[in-house]
């Protein structure tokens, strides 16, 4: 039976579906703006005439293509092409500022294809006992989820930790503004109308991280990018050598990026920041993490792949999407009349697993595709000039802003917030802590009154918030998590002392 399912995944016509998805995906999501919800949305009609199987791989296909496509613009242009390729910015640029872009676009690849794989190989082994879980996180556990997140703040802070924790204050703050996700009070506006909607995830990324890297590329004479002469080919037998080197790394941040894929509302951007504070408290003496470290990218790249297997697992298992591709996802099936829930295994049994073995086909297509596409993305954005670089890529972030919403509002926004980007990292502020608190505030914020109001309630609130067994486990992972990185420092600086 399961040979009949991976033989009907390796049809032609599927084949050139999950072949077409991922190059589609990677292309719309190397776009700063055009995120992999977008690419689905849009692409999505077409699958209405499509057998249900085949419907699904290629919409696996356009989001994994589109995961892996975020990296483009994040090593490239220190821009995340999509929200899950926040931490890939951390030593993409400046590898490829160093003139190893090319080589952090193969490693970039060939992590994502590891993560797609264990993702892939998780939601085939593993849907139902992982869907589980999902169900055991309520409103507190997402809480203390959103908390252990704050944590990581202290990895993304460039050695100053007070200017981090201000910018995920400031964050914080940033996700209040505009209609309460519980109440639906109005908050923060000042009576503008231009701020009810709130600040959107995507805009302000665009704006926190593409516009002060178009300043600076006016600014500046000198060319964006070094690179040598005659460049050919990116580095894919170097590249594959570091990734080999890192399996450890590799493996744990993929773990990573399934398990936090199943919990609905987390998705590939908190992913990736977990694997990278992971991958950066574990980190060797000589490895520099914010300063081109190719660990950085393998963690990243391969966790927010992962996400996509992980995500599919609450939404075919139990009909609970995980992210908002997930949900356009949910929708095209059940506009087919396809039922997700525990019965689809067994009623829909050959719909899921063909589905899977696509899913696996395409994250293999994703190697050569990617690596194709990046050779010429690589060349491309390294000798463009300037004249037609940042009006190029200043035209697409003012595109893809207003195409989310439909809103110039939306791009207003992304413009002052750039601005205020730049200027606040004249002194030291990064944009990383303030995004990381944008996109866990509002997280936090429905997970503790929806907990506080049902622990009132049951007149049980220490309960409530220090009662659960899971989230005694994530608290104490975030003490943990907190404390190590100061014992090992000062148990380091101590083994200094008495060498000296």
């Amino acid at each position: 039976m399961e040979l009949g399912h991976f033989l009907s995944a390796m049809t032609p016509f599927n084949i050139a579906l999950a072949l077409f998805g991922v190059i589609a995906g990677t292309i719309v999501g190397s776009i700063p703006g055009l995120t992999a919800t977008m690419a689905l949305a849009v692409l999505v009609p077409i699958t209405f005439s499509m057998d249900p199987a085949s419907a699904l791989i290629l919409l696996g296909a356009i989001y994994t293509g589109a995961i892996y496509g975020g990296a483009y613009a994040a090593i490239l242009l220190n821009t995340p092409g999509t929200p899950s390729a926040i931490a890939t910015t951390f030593d993409g640029y400046p590898m490829a500022k160093r003139g190893d872009g090319d080589l952090a676009v193969a490693l970039a690849c060939f992590a994502s294809v590891f993560g797609g794989l264990v993702g892939a190989f998780a939601l085939l082994l593993l849907a139902p006992p992982l869907s589980r879980v999902a169900l055991a996180f309520g409103p507190i556990e997402y809480f203390w989820l959103s908390v252990f997140g704050l944590s990581l703040i202290a990895s993304l802070s460039n050695g100053n930790l007070m200017k981090g924790l201000a910018g995920g204050a400031f964050g914080m703050i940033l996700s209040t503004v505009g209609v309460a996700e519980i109440s639906a009070d109005i908050r923060l506006t000042f009576g503008s109308q231009v701020l009810i909607g709130g600040f959107g995830v995507v805009g302000a990324l665009i704006g926190l991280y593409c516009i002060p890297v178009l300043i600076d590329l006016v600014a500046v004479p000198d060319r964006h990018l070094q690179v040598e002469d005659n460049v050919k080919s990116v580095r894919i037998g170097e590249a594959f050598r570091l990734a080999m080197r890192s399996k450890f790394n590799l493996i744990r941040s993929s773990i990573i990026g399934t398990l936090v894929g199943i919990l609905p509302g987390a998705g590939g951007s908190v992913a990736g920041l977990v694997a990278y504070s992971e991958a950066k408290r574990t980190a060797k003496p000589h490895q520099r993490f914010g300063e081109g470290e190719p660990d950085g990218i393998l963690a990243t790249e391969s966790a927010n792949n992962a996400t996509v297997g992980g995500g599919f697992i609450p939404t075919l298992v139990l009909g609970i999407p995980g992210t908002p591709p997930d949900a356009i996802v949910l929708g095209a099936l059940l506009v087919q009349g396809v039922r997700t829930g525990p019965a689809m295994f067994t009623q829909s049994g050959s719909i899921v697993y063909t589905f899977i073995y696509g899913l696996l086909i395409a994250t293999v297509l994703m190697l050569p595709a990617g690596l194709l596409i990046g050779r010429y993305a690589y060349k491309s954005i390294v000798t463009i000039p300037k004249a037609v670089l940042v009006p190029t890529v200043g035209f697409m972030t003012i595109i893809g802003t207003f195409s989310i919403r439909n809103s110039i509002s939306d791009v207003i926004i992304m413009l002052c917030l750039g601005v205020f980007g730049w200027v606040v990292a004249r002194f030291g502020f990064a944009a990383s802590p303030i995004v990381l608190g944008l996109i866990l505030g509002p997280i936090a914020e429905q997970g503790f009154v929806q907990g506080w109001i049902i622990g009132a309630a049951t007149n049980n609130l220490v309960g409530m918030f220090f009662g659960r067994p899971i989230s005694q486990a994530i608290l104490a992972f975030t003490i943990i998590t907190l404390i190590l990185p100061v014992f090992l420092a000062r148990k380091q600086h101590n083994s200094g002392m008495e060498a000296d």
